[in-house]
């Protein structure tokens, strides 16, 4: 494709917005819906800003669906730039005395997302109520490249990215079991005594992270008959009372159905860190919901580490 030789202002923000949206979600259907127009809008405006820039953005296959070119890949990063760059001054302009407006999107782990975000958000939401929050809690890594969350709560740091990142909080993992279970088996009073006893654990090979892999490090030949790559499924599981669990402490640790089995001596300690793309940092409602979190989880310290079975809030 010829280059073209344009200036700033001969580019259409509406193009490059049907731009990023293509690059984040590599399916101009999916754009398409996000943006709420058609798949022929999405085609045209992608043709269009190629023919001003006079260069391919995108490989387009049936299997992968709209691959970046790397002529693609370096316009994306601009464009995310420039995206926030405008939201950051639309919010600084026009909201210049008004509440705080807009979406931020949550990424986290499963359990922490469903059994502690969630709550702590819910307060969040009584002071800012135009601010909504999409909290979205998977067992799997989401992508901030891809705009998949604006903030990203997870159990590794990252290693690369242009992003902003601290250490959110640490967590505490206990054994746990039904007292029905309890009262069912011979007595546990040291850790010989877990050989035999059925646990509940990870998929080995489908866990997202190694820091889930614990169960054979902390009860060596644990026998694991129920496996999932959900720590609610495996909560769910010692729930029944047929099995043992290691299950994070702000999870199980309220809830009175559970006691937890030789806490002194089988505990997995463990660190969640939270971050988010530098562009997004001139954003105040970002901002605003990463220091809500942070100020959280320092209220929550003793809960967090399983020393308090009731949640704290502000």
């Amino acid at each position: 494709m010829q280059k073209a030789h344009i200036t700033p202002g001969q580019l259409n923000w509406d193009d490059l917005k049907h731009f990023l949206e293509v690059a984040r979600s590599r399916k101009a259907t999916v754009a398409a819906a996000r943006l709420g127009v058609d798949y022929t809008t999405v085609s045209r405006r992608i043709r269009a800003l190629e023919q001003a820039l006079g260069a391919l953005l995108f490989e387009k296959s049936r299997g992968t669906g709209f691959v970046l070119t790397p002529e693609g890949q370096r316009l994306l990063g601009f464009a995310e730039t420039f995206e926030s760059t405008l939201q950051a001054a639309c919010e600084q302009v026009s909201g210049a005395g008004l509440s705080l407006s807009g979406n931020v999107r949550i990424g986290s782990t499963e359990g922490f997302g469903s059994f502690f975000v969630t709550p702590q958000i819910s307060r969040f939401q009584q002071r800012y109520p135009d601010i909504s929050v999409d909290v979205v809690a998977v067992p799997h890594f989401l992508s901030l490249s891809k705009r998949e969350a604006d903030i990203a709560i997870s159990l590794e740091r990252p290693t690369s990215g242009p992003y902003i990142c601290s250490r959110l909080c640490d967590y505490r993992l206990r054994l746990y079991a039904t007292p029905a279970y309890l009262a069912a088996h011979r007595p546990i009073n040291a850790l010989a005594d877990l050989e035999g006893h059925p646990f509940c654990g990870y998929v080995d090979d489908l866990a997202f992270s190694p820091q889930l892999l614990y169960l054979d490090r902390v009860v060596p030949r644990a026998a694991s008959r129920l496996r999932s790559t959900s720590v609610i499924a495996q909560y769910q599981a010692v729930l029944q009372g047929e099995t043992l669990g290691i299950l994070p402490c702000f999870l199980a640790g309220p809830d009175e159905r559970l006691v937890e089995v030789l806490p002194e001596q089988v505990e997995v300690l463990r660190q969640f860190w939270m971050y988010y793309r530098e562009d997004l940092a001139k954003l105040r409602r970002i901002t605003l919901v990463a220091e809500y979190l942070r100020a959280c989880a320092e209220r929550n310290h003793a809960f967090l580490l399983g020393e308090e079975r009731s949640m704290r809030f502000d």
